[in-house]
């Protein structure tokens, strides 16, 4: 009897032990960063009871905190101001483990389907904009770190997922996120301080998909039931982005978020402002941070179902300039100039590197208060109707336009609501556009890059586009 018992107390003993051992989620993992002078959570698993130590090598402080019944603890560190010194942390349960090689600085997370996902190594037959050189110069960027959680789906709300950091280096870099990279690098750049990338993307996934079940539930055409999920494109499905790959990291602190998501939602315009803002509301909620920067990108030109000229991704850009409204302390970068006549067809285009820097010039300017950035092309902000033209005002154009020639984009329309190409005149003095048609008497609206795919060439003297708009509420 005594020869039978023995290997199960063996087990046992053994199980204690493993149990003993502090366990981590892989996102707090050597090569992390951490968000520069705040406090930060540090979380994870032991045994209940027990008390675990944290011993960060830039303070003599000890934290503690106490295991709590179902064997998980959450701790929070005052981190100093960053730098490019690697520091470790010690966490001790009786048993110790030790994080090496962290850094300090500024934390972002980057979301939405593919345009965000899309690595600098491009997808097949999809290239990046300069990639091989910028995968060549990586190594210069030290400061710049990234982890990519992978697709992973949940129908419930998980604790954990997988990813852990990895150093910036042109071993590393061809599988970051192209746009994320180049917000990242301009960051970096400016600032001078460590970037940290939590890259959760998903090619061809919805708004819904990265939203709770208790929202979703309050939406009439979403059906949660798992066959309802299941019957579903995998990449479209609700909720099981957000519990899979949003909810597991929503303890980490960051700084704030970057969105490059939409294309997937055409067709559903009218609901989605609304959405991505319950959305907003709900990453918000699970940081606890207040009214973290939400800043995102309006989607690119491309042919959708109802063609180039149509205009269910016009309507769909729209929206997304509307959520602005809905979302305090959020920004749209507009992407209408960033593409090429032959990439009508590609849903991926290759320039990348413009989006992240749009997105950081946001950044910069509202959330670090970095004077002298410009972060808004010229947005539409009235018009007048005189002598058989229509006079344009634009928001953020205080300098003028990028050219008084040769303007494209442009259409008025008569009572007809039938849509002309347009003339275009710039009053230099008053920054006005002045649009008209020759053989339209009476203009009452006027549109500019209106349609599924058409590429504007007017900027500010930043070079920041003219954001597409609409005067009217035409149903076509």
């Amino acid at each position: 009897m005594k020869i039978k018992i023995l290997p199960l107390l063996l087990f046992l003993m053994l199980t204690t032990s493993l149990e003993a051992k502090i366990l981590l989620p892989e996102i707090m993992s050597d090569n992390m960063v951490l968000q520069q002078n705040t406090k930060v959570n540090l979380w994870g698993k032991s045994d209940s009871g027990k008390t675990v130590e944290i011993r960060p090598s830039w303070t003599s402080e000890i934290t503690k905190v106490k295991v709590d019944a179902k064997g998980n603890w959450i701790a929070s560190v005052a981190t100093p101001t960053a730098s490019f010194t690697p520091y470790i942390i010690s966490f001790s349960d009786g048993e110790k483990l030790t994080l090496k090689n962290i850094l300090v600085g500024e934390v972002w997370l980057a979301s939405g389907q593919s345009n965000m996902e899309m690595p600098l190594n491009g997808f097949w037959n999809n290239p990046i904009l300069k990639a091989n050189e910028t995968i060549a110069m990586a190594g210069q960027n030290k400061g710049i770190r990234f982890v990519t959680i992978p697709k992973t789906a949940a129908m419930t709300p998980q604790e954990t997922v997988k990813g852990t950091w990895k150093e910036c280096n042109s071993e590393n870099a061809p599988w970051f996120s192209a746009t994320a990279y180049h917000f990242a690098q301009m960051l970096y750049r400016t600032l001078n301080v460590p970037v940290g990338i939590v890259v959760c993307s998903w090619g061809g996934s919805r708004v819904e998909s990265w939203t709770s079940s208790e929202i979703l539930e309050t939406y009439p055409d979403i059906d949660l039931s798992e066959k309802g999920i299941q019957d579903m494109a995998e990449w479209t499905r609700p909720l099981l982005m957000y519990n899979g790959m949003l909810k597991p990291v929503s303890h980490y602190t960051i700084k704030g978020f970057i969105w490059y998501q939409g294309e997937s939602n055409v067709g559903k315009h009218d609901v989605y402002a609304e959405r991505l803002a319950n959305m907003v509301n709900l990453w918000r909620k699970d940081w606890g941070l207040g009214d973290l920067p939400f800043y995102y990108v309006e989607i690119a030109p491309w042919i959708y179902g109802d063609g180039e000229t149509g205009t269910s991704g016009a309507l769909l850009r729209e929206a997304q300039f509307k959520a602005q409204s809905l979302i305090p302390n959020s920004g749209m970068i507009s992407t209408n100039d960033l593409v090429e006549e032959y990439e009508k067809n590609n849903i991926h285009p290759r320039n990348k590197i413009d989006v992240g820097k749009r997105l950081a010039f946001l950044a910069l300017s509202q959330t670090y208060g970095l004077k002298g950035i410009a972060s808004h092309g010229p947005e539409y902000k009235s018009m007048e109707i005189k002598d058989g033209k229509i006079y344009l005002s634009f928001n953020y154009a205080d300098d003028g336009f990028s050219r008084a020639v040769d303007i494209k984009g442009f259409e008025i329309a008569g009572e007809d609501h039938i849509f002309y190409p347009a003339k275009v005149e710039v009053d230099l003095n008053n920054r006005i556009l002045i649009v008209s048609n020759e053989n339209i008497a009476n203009p009452i609206a006027a549109r500019y890059c209106f349609k599924n795919f058409q590429i504007g060439n007017l900027y500010n003297t930043r070079e920041l586009p003219v954001v597409p708009f609409r005067t009217d509420n035409f149903e076509k």
